[in-house]
């Protein structure tokens, strides 16, 4: 029996789960809504104040789907109450983000700024020109967003320099030295 998958999911107050024909759950809540299609092997019910996700057989494939299942809908659950945040970090010489109305502009040792429009769902702050805050409601947006910007100018060993996650920690390399003959 999945440990996951056969937990149930409390729904907090202000939010409403629904469930349709063909498993489409859609999560509203103060944060905006979500919905997402899930396959039809599994059983999603909405009981009382908890969503329980069941499946009909033990094939190795349903018991795959059935943790994966309940863990995207706590997902979209958490996403609708307190949302998802990264925050990425820039480091380098010159380098620096600025914001202009729904546009982020990264300045990051090219010939040009490298412009990214605002995903629906997405805001974006820059409260420092070293910093960028990347908040939603869905998850795999949030992280996609992120991964994206990140992917400008990945940080490099040697000096440091690039577009790093705040938690994330660049292993210094040591540069070449002289030939010796």
């Amino acid at each position: 029996m999945s440990r996951i998958g056969s937990k149930p999911i409390a729904i907090p107050a202000g939010v409403t789960v629904d469930v349709a024909d063909g498993n489409v759950v859609t999560v509203k809540g103060p944060n905006g809504h979500l919905t997402e299609t899930f396959s039809n092997r599994l059983t999603i019910k909405v009981e009382g104040a908890t969503v329980v996700v069941s499946r009909s057989s033990d094939d190795k494939f349903d018991r795959s789907l059935h943790g994966l299942t309940r863990s995207l809908i706590q997902n979209m659950v958490d996403g609708v109450t307190k949302g998802f945040q990264k925050t990425l970090e820039i480091n380098g010489v010159g380098y620096r983000a600025s914001k202009a109305g729904k546009v982020l502009t990264l300045n990051v040792g090219y010939s040009h700024p490298v412009d990214f429009e605002e995903p629906e769902g997405i805001t974006v702050e820059v409260p420092a020109q070293n910093k960028i805050i990347i908040k939603g409601a869905d998850k795999q947006a949030v992280g996609a967003f992120a991964a994206k910007v990140r992917a400008t100018r990945k940080p490099e060993p040697y000096k440091g320099k690039g577009i790093k996650y705040d938690y994330e920690v660049v292993r210094r390399k040591e540069g070449k030295t002289g030939a010796k003959k």
